[in-house]
């Protein structure tokens, strides 16, 4: 076997493993590191099949000392997520093998098919994109599994908030005062729950042909709860990588792709800021693989520029 780069390595028992769960004859023949993760390890496999050719699969991998304790629940939430989505017609994983308490890999793991594409996180093009996003997003919330996976959970409460260096005070105490008011009534829907360009794989092709979605992936956080939380996720992220503009317009986008948010103004607003506010403190985190994947130009004070500009312009919209 010969490693595409040392970062791509997989370590022997996780190798051993990966060999236990492939068809006679095969064999791990390749693997590289598949970069933009930020809680885990991702690791492409390429398998020599008996009759000469190859596939691909990834591994999943908990190292980080903070998530290997919650690797567990995150891994079986994943693979039983994927399980339940083999045969919708949104383009996820399937589930190869799972080994969430380590028992056999050095680290949690698990093993799922590879799908084609590629992340996409440039400005150019994002017209096209945005329309795409909200599409799939809207096929995701469509599902209707015979068990649904567990409640959703908020990820900051009012009185978690730190406002960024330099943010506009009064924009952040308004927005901060809104959250702190009791959720709103939902009707639940299958969440994705980090649904956000990231995490979607693109078919660019170089003709004039447009780009078409091959793939949605990390399923780890999958949950039960408001359409407008992965709304206002996706939203939130399309804000901080291309402006606040673009936040605003995928909410749009997902509506005129038949989805349906919360009834009124206000409560569309209570889940944008809820999931916008929880960015607070976390931008570096969230920033460094959007740098790693070529976008240096987004530095922590301009991602948080940004966010802050996003966070004025939600209040905004309340008029």
């Amino acid at each position: 076997m010969s490693d595409h780069d040392e970062a791509g390595a997989v370590r022997p028992l996780a190798l051993a493993w990966v060999g236990r769960h492939l068809a006679a004859g095969e064999r791990v023949v390749a693997t590289g590191a598949l970069h933009g993760g930020i809680t885990a390890e991702m690791r492409r496999l390429t398998i020599g099949t008996r009759d000469g050719d190859t596939r691909d699969l990834v591994l999943r991998t908990f190292v980080d000392p903070s998530f290997v304790a919650l690797a567990e629940d995150l891994l079986h939430r994943e693979a039983g997520a994927l399980a339940l989505l083999a045969g919708t017609g949104v383009p996820a994983p399937g589930p190869v093998a799972v080994d969430a308490t380590a028992a056999h890999c050095e680290y949690p793991s698990l093993l799922m098919t590879h799908l084609p594409g590629r992340t996409v996180l440039d400005d150019r093009g994002l017209e096209a994109r945005v329309p795409l996003l909200a599409r799939q997003l809207v096929a995701i919330h469509a599902l209707r599994p015979a068990r649904r996976p567990r409640e959703y959970r908020a990820w900051t409460t009012a009185d978690a908030v730190v406002p960024p260096d330099g943010a506009d005070a009064a924009a952040w105490a308004a927005a901060t005062d809104v959250i702190r008011e009791p959720p709103p009534p939902y009707e639940g829907r299958f969440l994705h729950r980090d649904f956000h360009p990231g995490n979607v794989l693109f078919d660019v092709p170089p003709s004039l042909a447009g780009p078409r979605i091959t793939g949605v992936v990390d399923w780890v956080q999958t949950c039960w709860g408001p359409a407008d939380l992965d709304v206002a996720h996706c939203s939130t992220n399309l804000a901080m990588l291309h402006g606040p503009a673009w936040g605003l317009r995928f909410a749009e986008a997902y509506e005129e792709a038949g989805g349906v948010p919360a009834a009124t103004a206000r409560e569309r607003l209570y889940w944008r800021l809820l999931d916008a506010l929880g960015f607070a403190g976390q931008v570096g985190w969230v920033a460094r693989p959007w740098q790693e994947a070529g976008r240096t130009e987004l530095t922590t004070r301009t991602v948080e520029g940004r966010l802050d500009a996003y966070v004025a312009a939600l209040l905004d919209t309340l008029g």
